[in-house]
């Protein structure tokens, strides 16, 4: 398979975890930060733009997943690269958020 298969499993996994966290807070009807609030990353966008945001993240993953080289779910390389960007984003997203919400 080409390299820009297996980085394009990688960037899968990471807007599959940025999407989790948008979603989530936009159907439960809470604000949440996004890139379109202000200041970006920072400030909250409305329920609806998360929701927006979210499921945008989840078809870029999945276009990612399913558009580039051929994805082999089970134990794969494929499936590891998806899930080392799932873990490498949520650690980023914990530590952001954290500090931008006062928990660090």
């Amino acid at each position: 398979m080409v390299w820009y298969a297996y980085l394009a499993y990688f960037a899968a996994g990471l807007f599959l975890a940025n999407g989790i966290p948008h979603f989530v807070a936009g159907v439960s009807g809470g604000k949440f930060q996004s890139p379109f609030a202000k200041p970006p990353g920072v400030g909250e966008s409305s329920a609806i733009v998360n929701v927006l945001w979210g499921f945008t993240n989840f078809v870029i993953s999945g276009l990612l997943t399913f558009g580039v080289g051929d994805f082999r779910c089970g134990l794969t390389v494929d499936t590891a690269l998806a899930a080392a960007g799932f873990l490498v984003m949520g650690l980023f997203c914990a530590s952001h958020f954290s500090k931008v919400r006062g928990n660090a």
